[in-house]
């Protein structure tokens, strides 16, 4: 059994709260026995007190990949010009299910250190008004930038298109919520600032997307990547499309409660002040963060450029074995480029960020030995 650093702080999947580890381990019901149906309406209830939504959002039963493709699935017609904006690995990655089922994928990019630009946004939807909907990552966790994404809803709001969100790594951990923000399908997860365990996408729906996913032929039913099968799966007597994860909805509820209790303002900030505690440490050693602006960096985890005289992977293996750190390498562009401080849930506590900067002063004033290459 390999061991568990003591600090793992990662940028998803991230240590879960004790109270999640405690629901993990109650006796799991029969779906169709009228008190998990009635405790899992409860979930589906606080799920969207926190989101801060009108009408019920739905809790598909795989990691929140699966509720991104099932949003590009359900809402993209054959039809349907799409703009996705790009600023990292993960925005980009939504062009290929886009292409899939739209007429058209038209990209607005940026280099992976930096972030969309609003009026790049508007201005294409006006050089563009056959453009029906718009995909944003908004925390494009391989680069640790943050897009505007409430500047960018109204824009796309205005115009009249449909928003697609990845808000994975986001939610939880600052304030966004899919109606402020005029979010169409607002994708989350429970594993990062909800200090949950994977498993679940947590989704979302505008009631005017509901009517464009009903009017799309192409929307699957009866699929594992079907939205309206999980549509009113919450109501009294209605059946699960499959068999739900019971025990994950059950550590979702635990998180749940936990970020009522602590609450939310509370958790915004405690996210805000680890992120600028390891931002400041890192500056301070001397270190470059990656994003081209401190003001694009994310709160919920910190990239920065590899130093000279190391590798990725010896800065990351370093921190682990000398200090008990683990964090995070880059993901395809931005691989071996930088090094990732996750601040989700359990680790957005200052004292993790200042072990880190701790840790990393202490490596960078030693040269690398015979057995660290």
């Amino acid at each position: 059994m390999l061991p568990i650093p003591p600090m793992m702080l990662t940028t998803g999947p991230v240590p879960v709260y004790p109270e999640v580890l405690e629901a993990l381990g109650k006796p799991v019901l029969y779906d169709y026995e009228p008190a998990f149906q009635n405790f899992y309406a409860g979930v589906i209830e606080k799920l969207r007190l926190a989101l801060r939504q009108d009408n019920a959002p739905v809790i598909m039963q795989g990691e929140a990949i699966l509720g991104i493709e099932a949003a590009a699935a359900a809402l993209i017609g054959k039809n349907d010009v799409v703009l996705n904006l790009v600023s990292g690995v993960y925005g980009k990655g939504f062009a290929g299910w886009a292409a899939r089922y739209g007429r058209q994928v038209i990209e607005l990019a940026v280099p992976y250190n930096d972030i969309i630009d609003p009026q790049a946004v508007r201005d294409t939807l006006r050089q563009r008004p056959d453009i029906t909907i718009v995909s944003l990552c908004h925390h494009d966790t391989p680069s640790g930038t943050l897009n505007p994404l409430h500047e960018i809803g109204r824009i796309v709001a205005e115009h009249g298109a449909y928003l697609i969100v990845d808000a994975v790594s986001s939610f939880g951990g600052m304030d966004v919520h899919p109606q402020d923000a005029h979010v169409d399908i607002f994708i989350t997860s429970p594993s990062k600032c909800l200090g949950s365990t994977p498993g679940l996408s947590l989704i979302s729906v505008s009631e005017r997307a509901w009517v464009k996913i009903e009017a799309n032929p192409d929307a699957p039913c009866g699929s594992f990547l079907s939205l309206l099968g999980w549509k009113g799966a919450s109501e009294p007597g209605a059946p699960f499309p499959v068999t739900p994860s019971i025990a994950e909805i059950y550590a979702l509820d635990a998180a749940l409660d936990r970020y009522a209790a602590e609450g939310p303002e509370h958790v915004w900030t405690r996210h805000a002040q680890t992120a600028a505690i390891a931002r400041n440490g890192l500056l301070e050693l001397g270190l470059k963060l990656w994003p081209k602006k401190p003001e694009y960096c994310a709160p919920t985890a910190t990239a920065f450029k590899i130093p000279e005289g190391f590798s990725d992977t010896q800065l990351r293996d370093r921190l682990r074995n000398e200090h008990g750190i683990l964090l995070s390498l880059g993901r395809a562009d931005t691989a071996g480029k930088l090094l990732r401080v996750g601040h989700m849930g359990v680790s957005a506590n200052p004292d993790f960020a200042r072990a880190t900067i701790t840790a990393l002063s202490q490596i960078l004033s030693r040269p690398l030995g015979p057995n660290n290459n």
